[in-house]
C-alpha cells in the first residue's frame, strides 16, 4: 500500500477522555457540528470555532479511577443520534452507573492454565453480589427549546469486572435503522466464564435494539443474561455476532445497495485484529431464549462469531511466557485447545491484524486498537475507500514519551488477510505524551476526527485534544 502522510490540525484541547466523536446537525441548525464525549461524562459541540456544552452527566457517572492507579475503562462509553434527531431530538447513551460499585466476580486475578481444568471451567456465580458495576443504555430526548432529559432506560446491565465495557459502543445502522450496541466480554483477560460465546450471555455480543418499538418501563431489571430480561424487551433486540473480546464501535460503508460493516476486536496478548462482514442473519432474542429453554441450538447460519476466547484474531488463544535461559524467546501454549477446534470453521476470519510485537521498519508493534472507521473522502486520495484504525501507544520500548499510532488498510477482492500501512503525521507533541484513544468521522465518512490524551489516566484532567485529519 502507498506510504500516506497526512496533517493533524488542532480544533478543541484542554479536554478530558474522548470516548465519542461524531457529528449530527442539531433541530434547526443548517451544518453539521462534531460532538465530543469524554469519559467522565460531558457532551461538547463545536460551533462557530467554539466549545459548547450540550449536555454534562457527571454525577451519574461512577466514580473513575478510584483503583487502579487513575486507569479506568468505564464511564461515559456511547452516544448515538436518531437517525430522525433533526426532527425527534431523540439521542442514546451508554454509561457506567454511579453507586453501582461492587467488588468484582473474582476475589483475585485471573490467569487460564490449560493444564488445571478449575480455571478452564469457571462459573461465574452470585451474579448478584459478585459484580463490578451497572452499565444502562438510556433514550435521551432534546426538547424544543429545552434541555436535554431523559426518557427512558434501554437496558441495565450488571458487568463482571470493570474493564472491556465497549466505547463508542453505540451507533445506528444505516441498514436496518436499529441501535447497535457492543459489548465487551465483561473484563478481566481471558474471558473467565466464557461470557462471549455464550448465547444467553450479553457480554460479549453485537445487538440491535429496536427502539421504535415502545417498551417503556420506569425501573428495568438489573440483567446479565437475555433470558432474564421481559418478553416485551427480549422482543426488541436481536443479536447479530458473539465471540466479542471488546470493540471500540462499528462502522458502516456503503457499497451500491447494501452496506459493509468493520469492527476491531481488540486482543489479549498477540494482535489486533480489524473484521469485515456483509449482509447477516441477526438472531431474534426470543429465539435464543426458546433454543436455552428446549436445550437445544438456535438456527446460526448467517451469524457471527468472532472467535474469542478460543480464537484472539487469527491465531488459537495463547498464554505468554518468557524463556528463563534466554530472555530473547517466548514460550506459547494453547490456552483453550477443545474450544479453538470446535470454533475454528464456525469464526469468522479478520480481514487485517497487527502484532504487539513487529520487527518489520515499516510497521509497530501494538498496544490496544482504540477506533476503526471508513474513509469515503477524497482529500486524501490515498485513503479513499479505505479503513481507517488507530492504535493507543506504540510498544516499542525505546519510545518515550508514549506515541498513538494511525493507519489503514484495504479490503481484499479475495477477502483473505491483507497487510497494512502506517499513515504519517506531521504534529509534534513535544515531550507530552500522546494516546491516540478515540477515532470519529462525520455522517458521509468524508472526514475523519482523532482524539489524542495525554495520560492513561482518567483522573489526569483536561489533558485531552481533538483534531481532524487533513491532507
Amino acid at each position: 500500500m502507498i506510504k500516506t502522510k497526512v496533517r493533524l490540525r488542532p480544533i478543541v484541547g484542554k479536554v478530558n477522555l474522548p470516548t465519542v466523536l461524531k457529528t449530527t446537525i442539531l433541530p434547526g441548525d443548517s451544518k453539521e457540528r462534531l460532538f465530543i464525549a469524554t469519559q467522565v461524562g460531558e457532551i461538547f459541540y463545536i460551533r462557530d470555532g467554539a466549545i459548547r456544552t450540550f449536555l454534562d452527566i457527571r454525577p451519574r457517572i461512577v466514580k473513575l479511577g478510584a483503583s487502579g492507579g487513575g486507569y479506568d475503562e468505564r464511564g461515559l462509553l456511547g452516544l448515538a443520534f436518531h437517525p430522525e434527531f433533526y426532527y425527534n431530538g431523540l439521542f442514546y447513551l451508554h454509561y457506567s452507573v454511579a453507586g453501582t460499585q461492587g467488588p468484582g466476580a473474582l476475589s483475585k486475578s485471573f490467569s487460564s492454565d490449560p493444564c488445571d481444568p478449575k480455571t478452564l471451567n469457571l462459573r461465574w456465580i452470585n451474579r448478584e453480589t459478585q459484580y463490578d458495576h451497572i452499565d444502562t443504555v438510556e433514550e435521551w430526548i432534546l426538547p424544543s427549546n429545552g434541555q436535554p432529559q431523559k426518557r427512558r432506560t434501554l437496558l441495565n446491565l450488571r458487568r463482571p469486572f470493570s474493564n472491556h465495557n465497549g466505547v463508542n459502543s453505540l451507533n445506528f445502522s444505516p441498514e436496518t435503522g436499529k441501535l447497535v450496541l457492543t459489548t465487551g466480554d465483561g473484563g478481566s483477560g481471558y474471558d473467565p466464564f466464557n461470557l462471549s460465546q455464550n448465547d444467553m450471555e450479553i457480554a460479549g455480543k453485537i445487538i440491535e435494539i429496536d427502539v421504535d418499538k415502545n417498551t417503556f418501563n420506569q425501573n428495568p431489571l438489573v440483567v446479565t443474561r437475555f433470558n432474564e430480561l421481559p418478553v416485551p424487551i427480549q422482543e426488541t433486540l436481536t443479536v447479530i455476532a458473539k465471540g466479542v473480546r471488546n470493540i471500540p464501535g462499528i462502522s458502516f460503508q456503503r457499497f451500491y445497495n447494501q452496506y459493509i460493516k468493520y469492527v476491531g476486536n481488540v486482543g489479549q496478548d498477540l494482535v489486533e485484529s480489524i473484521f469485515s462482514f456483509g449482509p447477516t442473519k441477526p438472531i431474534p432474542v426470543p429465539q435464543l431464549v426458546q433454543a436455552f429453554l428446549m436445550k437445544s441450538e438456535a438456527d446460526q447460519e448467517g451469524f457471527i462469531n468472532f472467535g474469542w476466547r478460543a480464537w484472539e484474531g487469527v491465531f488459537p488463544t495463547s498464554i505468554v511466557r518468557g524463556c528463563s535461559a534466554n530472555p530473547t524467546l517466548e514460550e506459547n501454549t494453547i490456552a483453550y485447545y477443545n474450544e479453538a477446534v470446535k470454533t475454528s470453521v464456525r469464526r469468522l476470519q479478520p480481514v487485517t491484524s497487527y502484532f504487539h510485537k513487529d520487527p518489520r521498519p515499516d510497521k509497530f508493534g501494538g498496544t490496544a486498537l482504540t477506533g476503526v472507521q471508513a474513509y469515503m473522502g477524497n482529500r486524501i486520495p490515498a485513503l479513499t475507500g479505505s479503513v481507517v484504525f488507530t492504535d493507543l501507544a506504540r510498544k516499542e520500548e525505546s519510545q518515550s514519551p508514549a506515541r498513538g499510532v494511525l493507519a489503514y488498510t484495504r479490503i481484499r477482492t479475495d477477502c483473505k488477510l491483507n497487510d497494512f500501512s502506517v499513515i504519517e503525521t506531521d504534529y509534534n507533541f513535544g515531550s507530552q505524551s500522546a494516546y491516540y484513544v478515540s477515532l470519529g468521522t462525520n455522517l458521509n465518512q468524508t472526514k475523519l476526527y482523532l482524539g489524542v490524551y495525554g495520560s492513561m489516566k482518567v483522573t489526569d484532567l483536561n489533558q485531552g485534544t481533538i483534531f481532524e485529519i487533513v491532507p
